[in-house]
């Protein structure tokens, strides 16, 4: 009997840990403005990880390279080549745009699902990845947008305007709908996908034993780190649209 409540608060345990809190959130008020304070705290997270994993890896570069920098290279070298892939051979000043937004994803993704969040308890709402805020992805798609409006004025001025009317002016409502569904398409495809592998997690855990969600949590690790890969492609590649014309 005390075998099986061990058990069961162990269960019981587990379950609280990875549950998920849907649509309650601790705000605070920031100059008149109501923002959800957990997305802030976990950001602020990612981006002192970031921060400091940049000032590294420009610490004491070393004309042979270290693990450490060969790492930091290897990244770096990853990041240029799908920026050249998608944007072409004037992807130079794009790269620390697509960098940060793979980058700023990858690392919220893998701490959401890595760092022990839900054992610091808050008065209301649970600490989460800061992707997995609708807030957050619509932000990072709205960017995106900006990035690639910025690219097709910067490149072809006013012209930039004619790509709605071609090939043939009928089409003007349905091109101008396109540029409109891409940023929700970006976001909302990032933001799905993260919470559908929370969910999955938390379904398995109160269904099975404690071990049977451990293969599916490497799983999420993988899928997370494909998820910033797409949503860094896609920018890429709709920056690079804007600038070569209308497809």
């Amino acid at each position: 009997m005390n075998v099986l409540l061990c058990s069961i608060n162990t269960q019981k345990g587990l379950y609280d840990i990875s549950g998920v809190e849907v649509g309650q959130h601790l705000y605070w008020q920031i100059g008149g403005f109501q923002v959800h304070a957990q997305v802030l705290i976990t950001s602020w997270v990612v981006i002192a990880i970031l921060l400091g994993s940049a000032i590294l890896a420009v610490r004491n570069p070393q004309t042979i390279p270290t693990d450490g920098q060969n790492f930091f290279e290897y990244v770096l070298e990853f990041i240029r080549d799908v920026s050249k892939t998608q944007i072409g051979e004037e992807y130079g000043p794009w790269v620390p745009f697509i960098g940060t937004m793979f980058l700023f994803i990858f690392v919220s993704n893998w701490s959401g699902a890595l760092l022990p969040w839900k054992i610091i308890q808050l008065p209301h709402g649970e600490l989460a990845a800061p992707t997995n805020d609708i807030n957050t992805t619509v932000a990072l798609a709205l960017l995106t947008s900006v990035a690639y409006f910025y690219a097709g004025l910067t490149k072809k001025g006013l012209g930039y305007f004619g790509k709605y009317i071609q090939p043939t002016p009928i089409l003007l409502p349905i091109n101008i709908l396109e540029d409109f569904t891409k940023p929700l398409s970006l976001s909302f495809r990032l933001f799905g996908n993260i919470l559908a592998d929370e969910l999955v997690v938390v379904v398995l855990v109160s269904l099975v034993p404690s071990v049977v969600p451990i293969p599916v949590m490497f799983l999420g690790l993988f899928t997370s780190g494909i998820q910033a890969l797409i949503f860094a492609t896609l920018a890429a590649a709709y920056i690079g649209e804007s600038m070569e014309g209308h497809h």
